[in-house]
């Protein structure tokens, strides 16, 4: 590598000069920490934004709930009505019914958003942004103050600095003038020596003038220079301050997205894998085999069947007059002292509430005589008490 080479290169890996503008755009430059003032604010704003955007997403949430169970509960009175059957039906069936879990699911996960969520920003916004009277947020105000207060000195530095540099740059110009002038006095060759002495003079008064500025800029500039550390120092501690604030709000607001993420996580959601697992598991239960069984036992060769067979005549029963027999309720019958035990001959199912039912075989007391109509008052083993059609019994040895 060849000297030349690698002082370019050397040259090439030292910092740059920041040009004017960037200069001019310094965090330290008057009036320019108030973005740092302004984050405030809109970190406010910012509360107010979020909880609009995830209470109009808690909206569409609550919205696909109520699309889920509309859905579920039309294709389910459909599905009902279809040639399906079995585990076959069951299956269908079961993806309305995991639609309603899922409807359920998403309504809680709307309702968290906007009850847990939304209240727990604005409640923290309310805490964390205190207003002063009049003048907004209290933070943005107490800032501004401070920045303000440690740039004053600052800026009249500033200022003087800036009137010095002018004069100078002022004074570098006439100089500059006056040597053009010198230069073109002496290339005249019949120029009076007096004029050229005149405009000699001035070029050197020009001079003189430029070094005394010079001078009062560069004492200005160390001046400021000198000061530079201290107002930095009050600048940064000013602004680190702001940054801490900043930071706990970045951190809130960090929990709060994390939050908002597990209630929206809905792949990591326990009770909606639950949900699908159960519904994979039915779908995996879909038997041909026993779908063909179940229609063979019910709808074929299978079914039950009352095959031709002789039957037992079963004796008429004589229906007791509903009249007679609240009559015969409120006469005095005689009882029968402790009961006869009689034996059911036919199976018989009372048709109103004062009568009793039994099977063919079962035993249980008679208590009162055959009435005039052909009924008995008996107890069952059970204890209830009711009448009976008196030839569907016969005495129990």
């Amino acid at each position: 590598m060849t000297a030349t080479t690698r002082q370019l290169t050397i040259m090439a890996s030292l910092p740059r000069e920041p040009s004017q503008d960037v200069a001019k755009h310094s965090f330290y430059m008057p009036g320019n920490y108030v973005p740092t003032v302004h984050r405030t604010q809109q970190s406010y704003q910012a509360c107010n934004d979020i909880v609009a955007c995830f209470a109009e997403r808690a909206r569409v949430e609550q919205q696909y709930a109520q699309q889920l169970s509309q859905w579920s509960n039309k294709w389910k009175a459909i599905a009902d009505s279809r040639p399906l059957y079995g585990s076959l039906m069951t299956a269908w069936q079961s993806f309305f019914t995991s639609a309603e879990r899922l409807s359920a699911i998403h309504s809680s996960i709307s309702r968290s958003l906007v009850a847990e969520e939304g209240i727990r920003v604005k409640t923290w916004q309310r805490e964390t942004f205190p207003k002063k009277l009049f003048c907004g947020l209290r933070e943005s105000y107490d800032s501004n103050t401070s920045f303000s207060r440690a740039q004053k000195p600052w800026n009249k530095k500033l200022s003087k600095l800036e009137k010095a540099r002018a004069s100078y740059h002022k004074c570098c110009q006439k100089e500059q003038s006056a040597l053009d002038k010198e230069k073109r006095a002496s290339a005249v060759e019949n120029g009076s020596a007096e004029k050229k002495q005149k405009v000699t003079e001035a070029r050197e008064a020009a001079t003189d003038a430029k070094e005394k500025a010079r001078e009062r800029y560069e004492k200005i500039l160390e001046d400021v220079t000198s000061y530079t550390p201290r107002y930095m120092e009050e600048m940064e501690v000013i602004f680190e301050q702001s940054q801490e604030e900043e930071r706990k709000r970045i951190s809130f607001l960090k929990q709060a997205f994390l939050s908002i993420h597990r209630h929206l996580d809905v792949a990591n959601n326990e009770s909606i894998k639950e949900v699908y697992n159960e519904l994979h598991q039915t779908l995996m239960a879909i038997d041909e085999q026993e779908d063909l069984k179940w229609w063979k036992n019910n709808q074929g060769p299978g079914m039950l069947t009352n095959w031709p067979k002789i039957q037992e005549w079963v004796p008429p029963v004589k229906k007791l007059k509903r009249k007679k027999r609240e009559q015969k309720g409120k006469e005095g019958r005689p009882v029968m002292i402790g009961g006869v035990k009689v034996r059911a001959l036919y199976d018989y199912t009372g048709e109103e509430g004062d009568e009793l039912s039994f099977k063919a075989g079962e035993e249980f007391l008679k208590v009162e005589e055959e009435d005039d109509q052909g009924w008995c008052r008996g107890v069952l083993s059970g204890g209830k008490e009711g009448f009976y059609p008196a030839n569907y019994v016969e005495l129990a040895e």
